[in-house]
């Protein structure tokens, strides 16, 4: 079991982050914060996958008075990505934020941030740190040598949180994103060690989901297996439903978040299979995808591995030539042809 590194807590509208809370898996809008309808259409996919919060770019004036109007059409807190504009800061605040964004790389002067920092303290909203390798422009990251991007990129972080410190706000979280997976790793753990706030972690790959996938999982479930990290966020080019699939696929194989739906656990076949198993698996993925309990399905291709992955599962099915010996929790209790197994496999799981 993993032991997760202690943290203040922070309050983003009704969601707890840090102090021992479940990992929070949050994701970003896709479409035009001003397309009111499509964004709050996003926003519903994106709870129904579950998201439990939703970051919102807000680059214009136009950007915060539609933010103000998605905020009461939704019902999950709401976080307003801030870049260059105090301006645009305080107006998400105003319109209703639940957290705001800031990047360290790009809004500088102390009179500015002091000004979102109360802004923030009156209305209640929470504020995370984000510190981006790749924006931290003026300070010519390109120019710095790979080994000392991580130190630069903390050095950024605590002249922050100093600012926040010295205004008495502790609302906050931090993150610290490279498209590095080892200086992505580095960092987090540096900010866990010198830091006692909640962590958002993320890497920012924003390749396509195939590859996406990997880089993300082995950065973010490097430090999730260390107790490191608080709240996820996969970047993935095109729809946002995926991050939060990918997202949730890396907290179940830590055992950090719970099934709501059926895992569907299949053999990946070889030269003693007599059946076509990734046909068959795709059969029964169809046929369960409606279900919205937390079941475990085994499809199987042969006796090596069967038996013992159907006796960790609620139905399983061990397939053989031209027909599959279908278990319920370990236990077999029928034989019947490849054209039932679906049929038989569907009757247990409601029996169940």
């Amino acid at each position: 079991m993993i032991k997760r590194r202690k943290t203040k807590a922070v309050m983003v509208g009704a969601v707890k982050i840090g102090s021992g809370a479940p990992v929070v898996i949050q994701s970003m809008t896709k479409v035009h914060t001003t397309d009111i309808e499509k964004c709050v259409k996003q926003i519903n996919r994106l709870i129904e996958a579950g998201c439990r919060l939703v970051r919102i770019a807000v680059p214009t004036r136009a950007d915060t008075e539609a933010f103000a109007k998605i905020v009461q059409k939704v019902k999950i807190p709401l976080i307003a990505d801030i870049h260059f504009s105090p301006q645009r800061a305080i107006e998400a605040i105003e319109a209703g934020a639940a957290k705001i964004r800031l990047n360290p790389g790009n809004i500088k002067e102390q009179r500015d941030i002091l000004r979102i920092i109360d802004a923030a303290g009156m209305h209640g909203t929470a504020i995370r740190i984000g510190v981006n390798e790749a924006s931290i422009r003026n300070l010519k990251v390109m120019d710095i040598p790979f080994s000392r991007r991580v130190s630069v990129m903390l050095a950024e972080m605590k002249k922050y949180v100093r600012l926040f410190e010295g205004r008495k706000f502790t609302q906050i979280v931090l993150s610290a994103k490279s498209s590095d997976t080892l200086r992505t790793i580095e960092i987090n753990r540096l900010i866990s060690e010198t830091f006692d706030y909640p962590v958002h972690l993320g890497l920012t790959h924003a390749g396509l989901a195939e590859d996406a996938m990997v880089p993300s999982a082995v950065s973010l479930g490097t430090l999730l297996a260390e107790g490191i990290g608080d709240t996820i966020r996969v970047s993935v080019a095109g729809d946002p439903v995926g991050e939060v699939e990918i997202a949730k696929q890396i907290l179940l194989s830590l055992g950090l978040c719970e099934h709501l739906r059926p895992e569907l656990i299949v053999c990946p076949t070889c030269g003693r299979a007599e059946i076509d198993v990734v046909a068959l698996a795709r059969r029964v993925k169809r046929a369960i995808e409606k279900i919205d309990r937390p079941l475990r399905i085994a499809v199987m291709g042969c006796i090596v591995n069967g038996p013992g992955e159907a006796a960790d599962a609620d139905v399983a099915v061990c397939a053989a030539k031209n027909k599959g010996f279908i278990y319920r929790r370990g236990k077999k209790i029928a034989v019947v042809s490849a054209k039932q197994i679906i049929g038989a496999m569907l009757k247990e799981l409601k029996n169940l």
